[in-house]
């Protein structure tokens, strides 16, 4: 059975995170990623971060998964050359350079559209038109200027940032979504487009919740915030800690152990349908005829006593146990996993939630498989490409040019040096 997205190609000219999540994505999917990368250095992330000595470093790896590269030197005029055939034979061309780059190596729209006119090009940039839209963008300011980091913490202190990278892979995931809904329309109108995904956009989109709540608080308090009924709102939407910002009341609780263990704590959602059972279990019982426990309303202005008191109950039990004990009841729940326990839980290996990764030169390593998963496509992660690693093979069997006319093309540089061999090696 063929894969989703077989018989697509993608002219990937991605690096560091954004991008590159794009088209790993649309790559674990079927599609022909094609990395275009700069003779002799490549994606800047090969280097960076490096824990094995001269081999890519896992933040390359983990992003660039089941792509090919080529190295083109795109200044060499038989390398624009090059870059502009596979542009007539490719379907998407992805970038997220710093804005004007694109125009500058003389891949304008208009350019791009007289090689091919069914061409989707997609961008990633920090911000949409406006003020800002010249301004470099990382993850830590896209969290900052998308609203989220004025929303994350305690209201006692300072902003911060989450370490979900949704400035970063929060966009490029939006952008293969895009990427797709371009590639459907071309079925019927036989044109590509652009395609644009702004981080802020992103990061806004993922934090619509707290819009929400701005447009509420014009209103009145908002009762489910911790600062309810004591505390002070002022006009912005504040940090709310680890309140679930919805309808159903939650708060990170510590569990046995946690003097000693930093992440022996767990999630616990004071749900409503499930109130009887919870006071059940945490031996309190006239709290579900006591008037000023038995509602919802009743509980909002009582809620941080009440998850002291639940507290004392989940210190007695390990994450696991009280997970145990809360889902025979059916109350909403969940370990809080550091890294080292998702990386050795069997479930999300038994998944391809997380996999093995064999590399030439790093030797095995762990990764982060498809989040997705298709009933008639499923996703094999195979590893990420060296350097160049695939050059003559593109061009020999992508562009189908002949070995004399590959040696005159690397006889001008326009491919850097020669890549090693790896047939060795695999």
């Amino acid at each position: 059975m063929g894969k989703a997205l077989e018989g697509v190609r993608i002219l990937d000219f991605t690096h560091v995170q954004s991008g590159p999540t794009c088209t790993q994505l649309l790559a674990w999917f079927g599609a022909d990623v094609i990395k275009v990368e700069r003779p002799g250095e490549g994606d800047i992330t090969r280097g960076q971060l490096r824990d094995v000595p001269d081999a890519d470093s896992l933040y390359f790896t983990m992003l660039n998964h089941n792509k090919r590269s080529i190295t083109i030197d795109t200044k060499n005029p038989k390398g624009k050359e090059v870059l502009e055939e596979l542009v007539k034979i490719c379907d998407v061309l992805v970038e997220n350079f710093a804005p004007g780059v694109l125009d500058r190596m003389g891949l304008t729209w208009e350019r791009i559209q007289s090689l091919n006119p069914r061409m989707v090009v997609a961008s990633v940039k920090g911000f949409g038109p406006g003020p800002y839209e010249d301004c470099k963008v990382y993850e830590n300011v896209a969290q900052c200027a998308g609203g989220a980091a004025s929303t994350t913490g305690f209201d006692d202190g300072p902003p911060l940032v989450t370490g979900a990278q949704i400035g970063d892979s929060g966009t490029g995931l939006h952008l293969a979504l895009g990427i797709v809904t371009a590639l459907y329309q071309r079925n019927s109108t036989g044109r590509g487009q652009k395609v644009l995904a702004a981080m802020q956009d992103g990061v806004l989109n993922l934090c619509r919740v707290k819009l929400r709540d701005q447009q509420r608080l014009a209103h009145g308090p908002l009762k489910e915030y911790p600062q309810y009924p004591n505390g002070e709102f002022g006009e912005a939407v504040p940090r709310a800690g680890n309140a679930s910002g919805g309808g159903q009341p939650g708060w990170i609780l510590k569990c046995k152990g946690w003097e000693t263990d930093p992440n022996a704590y767990i999630y616990f959602i004071t749900q409503a349908p499930v109130w009887a059972k919870i006071c059940e279990v945490i031996g309190k019982p006239e709290w579900v005829t006591d008037p000023d426990y038995a509602t919802p309303v009743a509980r909002l202005p009582r809620l941080m006593s009440i998850f002291a008191t639940i507290e004392e109950w989940t210190k007695t039990k390990t994450k696991f146990e009280a997970m145990d004990i809360l889902n025979k009841y059916d109350i909403p729940c969940g370990p809080i996993l550091s890294m080292k326990e998702i990386a050795e839980e069997p479930s999300l290996r038994a998944t391809g939630t997380v996999v093995e990764v064999d590399h030439p030169t790093r030797g095995k390593y762990l990764s982060v498989g498809n989040p997705i998963k298709l009933s008639d496509s499923p996703t094999e992660v195979t590893r990420s490409p060296l350097l160049g690693e695939h050059t003559e093979e593109i061009l020999a069997q992508v562009l189908k040019f002949s070995p004399d006319q590959i040696a005159e093309i690397r006889g001008t540089g326009a491919l850097g040096k020669e890549q090693p061999r790896l047939a060795a090696a695999e």
